[in-house]
């Protein structure tokens, strides 16, 4: 008798640890935050990039806005983007070459502090590709090419793909194909990071009404910025974004497609 109540004893505490061992899993995995991250959908091809990432291309996407160039030029400079520098900010590089496109002050392209800054680098890059006779007529991988004048002429072209979708999810038709989960904000200052929006796009104050391909610019610019802005919440042309990877429906587009309103929330 005393050995069987000696044998539940063990049981019953082993059962216990199990149990406890199981409820802190199920803890741990409830608390823990989603990743942040940045979502691209497009009609083939769904795939996810980085916050740092995401915030460039939305600076491409503005620049390229600004300079009045179609949704070609973004895919040609994203694919560039992503293979110079899996669209990051680069402080080094081959010999003195820097920033997003791996452009290199001994060579003209702008002294090194101008090409650490995205929407320089961006405006140098679109500079060189308007130069480039037929460029729109070529394939992605020669029109980079005919720019940056690459060791690899083709290592451009693997990017194309992922460009072509990045860039119609950020110029559309149809829109709010472009989303982030920022999550903790990474101490930047708004003033800030809101200037990176007057420079890139000629907007000094992104609550305001625009023509409706300009507004969703500005709209999608605020969420691939949110980290460093405290956005938490973008509404435009009857779309909502709340801090995660969709866009909610909220009413219907807006009735002047040359005055959609932008409003943003930032921090609670």
């Amino acid at each position: 008798m005393l050995r069987r109540a000696a044998v539940l004893a063990v049981v019953t505490a082993a059962l216990a640890v199990v149990a406890g061992a199981v409820i802190v899993v199920v803890g741990l995995t409830r608390s823990s935050p989603a990743p942040p991250v940045c979502r691209v959908v497009g009609d083939a091809l769904v795939f996810e990039i980085g916050l740092e990432e995401a915030a460039n291309a939305t600076t491409i996407a503005a620049v390229v806005a600004r300079e009045g160039l179609p949704p070609r030029a973004l895919t040609v400079a994203l694919a560039t983007a992503f293979q110079e520098s899996n669209l990051r900010n680069l402080d080094y590089g081959d010999r003195d070459s820097v920033g997003l496109f791996q452009q290199r002050p001994s060579q003209g392209w702008g002294n090194r502090a101008d090409l650490l800054r995205p929407e320089f680098a961006t405006t140098a890059f679109l500079r060189e590709l308007r130069r480039v006779e037929g460029w729109q007529s070529m394939r992605v991988t020669e029109a980079a090419q005919a720019v940056q004048r690459s060791a690899g002429p083709e290592a451009y072209a693997k990017w194309e793909a992922r460009s072509r979708v990045l860039a119609a999810a950020l110029t559309g038709p149809p829109r709010g194909r472009f989303a982030c989960r920022p999550g903790a904000r990474d101490g930047g200052s708004s003033a800030e990071g809101f200037g990176g929006l007057r420079r890139a796009l000629g907007v000094a104050d992104p609550n305001g009404s625009f023509p409706r391909e300009r507004a969703w610019i500005v709209a999608d610019w605020l969420v691939g910025h949110a980290a460093s802005t405290g956005v938490t919440e973008v509404t435009v042309d009857g779309r909502r974004w709340r801090g995660d990877l969709e866009w909610e429906r909220i009413g219907p587009p807006a009735a002047d497609a040359g005055a959609v309103p932008v409003r943003f929330r930032v921090g609670d």
